[in-house]
């Protein structure tokens, strides 16, 4: 799995980098069949900051999450958890379909 961090309008230092690849990489253990993750940061008006994840998987349109905050971290943690909720109920979904 290949787990992608980016920037738009701000630096990604290697603590912003390592935090984001280890909440996403948690990922995995909800939808066995994602296949990369990209993590976009990019810092809008004043202190807010958008991040944005896409995940895509093996036989369906990616997943993706969007949050926005003050706290970069923060904003990382309330998109991974729609994520994480996009891939239960999906896997939920695909399960009790057969």
């Amino acid at each position: 799995m290949e787990i992608t961090v980016s920037g738009k309008h701000l630096d990604i230092t290697d603590s912003i980098r390592t935090y984001a690849q280890q909440k996403v990489g948690k990922l995995s253990k909800y939808y066995d069949h994602i296949q990369s993750i990209e993590v976009i940061a990019d810092k809008g008006q004043g202190v807010q900051f958008e991040i944005e994840i896409i995940v895509h998987v093996g036989r369906h349109d990616p997943f993706i999450a969007k949050a926005q905050g003050e706290d970069l971290d923060g904003t990382i943690d309330q998109a991974e958890s729609k994520l994480e909720r996009q891939l239960t109920d999906h896997k939920e979904k695909v399960k009790s379909h057969k």
